[in-house]
């Protein structure tokens, strides 16, 4: 769970929160989401895809990124809901670690009870979100758990592509990010810079970094440790590749800040360019087949949610693109 989040996106989900009056832009099997949540949401929407909303020049493209996002609110709600159905549990003692975690992330008990009581919220309040987010990121990874590729795939699949797989230089690595705006001020740029430096402390005092990466991670890799698997170079911000490409394999690396935030990098392997080896050909198409067998599950999973709940979409004739 992204730990910032629980705070920024903490009126997303309550909706107790909310004014009776306020515009509905959804509803989801009668579950209403408000156009507040989904301003609050697309601002982080935005932000994780690596845009600001004042960059957006075109109307066309504001549009369809608004319905991008509330796509993704009506998902959790889906998920949300799936979780009550299936009598998904999350323990007291769970919820009371995130929390704590969260807490902590936030620089103490004082800031976090300032950040709540400006929200709106109290600490029973803030408990309920969390429970709900936890299950519904529960009940996503049990809709998406895939078998892994059995060696008959991967070994027809290496057979079919052999040709193709010379290789440029690569890596292959894992990352933690702290996510701060690239216009942020420079206090907000070093406070997302010491949460970086904490986690990496709980790293130096022997946690696994892929256990760390999904708990503390605010990247959409946290889900799967952070996990990048192998890329060349080209593929990712300028300083983060400089940074992987200059790192020996098991090095863990100093924060490196790129357009997005603060990032710590695991480089797991580092593979010059070559011709692929049988064995490593084998493995580069087992780690590709098992990306695409989870990428096939989660669009399963959220199509056969959307197609047997109801779903009530207000918002495509009242977003209006901002002058």
């Amino acid at each position: 769970m992204k730990l910032n989040d629980c705070l920024i996106l903490l009126v997303l989900w309550t909706p107790w929160a909310l004014s009776a009056n306020e515009p509905v832009v959804a509803r989801v099997n009668g579950e209403e989401i408000s156009a507040f949540r989904l301003e609050r949401y697309f601002a982080e929407y935005l932000e994780d895809q690596g845009r600001a909303l004042g960059s957006i020049r075109s109307p066309k493209a504001y549009q369809q990124l608004r319905r991008q996002a509330l796509d993704a609110l009506i998902d959790k709600e889906l998920l949300w809901q799936e979780a009550l159905r299936r009598g998904v549990r999350i323990s007291d003692e769970v919820v009371a670690t995130q929390i704590e975690q969260t807490r902590q992330a936030m620089g103490g008990a004082e800031v976090f009870a300032r950040r709540l009581a400006d929200a709106g919220f109290d600490e029973a309040g803030y408990a309920d979100y969390t429970r709900r987010e936890l299950a519904a990121r529960q009940m996503f990874d049990e809709l998406t758990t895939v078998a892994a590729p059995d060696d008959g795939q991967v070994r027809a699949f290496y057979a079919q592509h052999r040709a193709e797989m010379s290789r440029p230089e690569q890596v292959q690595a894992r990352h933690i990010l702290i996510k701060v705006a690239r216009d942020a001020d420079p206090a907000a740029v070093e406070a997302a810079r010491l949460r970086l430096e904490e986690v990496r402390r709980e790293i130096d005092a022997g946690e696994d970094f892929a256990s760390v990466a999904r708990r503390r991670s605010e990247d959409a890799s946290a889900g799967v440790g952070g996990d990048l698997g192998y890329f060349p170079r080209g593929r990712m911000f300028p300083e983060f590749e400089a940074a992987a490409f200059a790192m020996a394999s098991g090095e863990i690396s100093q924060a490196v800040r790129t357009d997005v935030g603060w990032h710590l990098i695991l480089l797991q392997n580092h593979l010059g360019a070559a011709d692929v080896s049988e064995q490593q050909g084998l493995e580069m198409v087992r780690t590709y087949l098992a990306r695409e067998q989870r990428a096939k599950a989660r669009q399963h999973a959220l199509a056969q949610l959307r197609s047997s709940n109801r779903i009530e979409r207000i918002d495509d004739d009242r977003s209006r693109f901002p002058h």
